[in-house]
């Protein structure tokens, strides 16, 4: 573990390489789990703001489900996440025509309607954030279905704290990310 100002990062997180690689996984991250995609007490508000703007982007059922219990419920664990269709598919998830799930809200965004891009979770996966009182853990989190992506990952020599830069930034900032780059690459020489 590698402290960065107030967050504990994982080692794996600059040793292990990733690279998602959509073509052969399909998105399957957006569809399968428990719950829907961890959110932070901001992003309801901002997902609800958004959508009037990707409603018709996102499926019959997808609408069905958030005129019931809205965009965001709480799971087993009482954290707020994004609502989910037949116990699996994120409410804002379509599927592009190669097959592969997408995100409405980062495609709005992408084509300039709305100025959000996503929840922060699903921005930054692989990575998952812990929040205790002290300090945020930032952990790598393993999962078969990502398999194609660490393949990848080795295939381009790029790590996970490099592959998920922009998030990172987006989520910790710049000055933070300069000192996880500095750090990880020192911490690289010794090993």
């Amino acid at each position: 573990m590698l402290q960065i100002g107030e967050t504990v990062v994982g080692l794996d997180i600059i040793e292990e390489k990733f690279c998602c690689n959509l073509a052969v996984c399909k998105g399957w991250c957006c569809v399968d789990g428990e719950s829907g995609a961890p959110l932070e007490k901001e992003e309801v508000a901002d997902l609800e703001r958004v959508l009037p703007e990707v409603w018709d982007d996102l499926s019959p059922q997808a609408q069905e489900v958030i005129e019931k219990q809205g965009v965001a419920y709480k799971d087993m664990d009482g954290d707020m996440v994004t609502s989910i269709v037949n116990g699996k598919d994120c409410v804002f998830t379509y599927h592009d025509p190669q097959g592969i799930c997408r995100c409405a809200i980062e495609k709005a965004y992408r084509e300039g309607r709305i100025d959000f891009y996503k929840p922060i979770s699903c921005h930054l996966y692989p990575i998952r954030l812990q929040k205790y009182r002290d300090f945020t853990a930032v952990n790598y989190h393993r999962w078969s279905i990502c398999k194609p992506a660490v393949a990848l990952g080795k295939d381009k020599g790029l790590r996970i704290y490099q592959f998920l830069k922009e998030p990172l930034v987006r989520k910790f900032g710049e000055e933070w990310y300069n000192e996880l780059e500095v750090t990880a690459e020192e911490y690289l020489k010794s090993k």
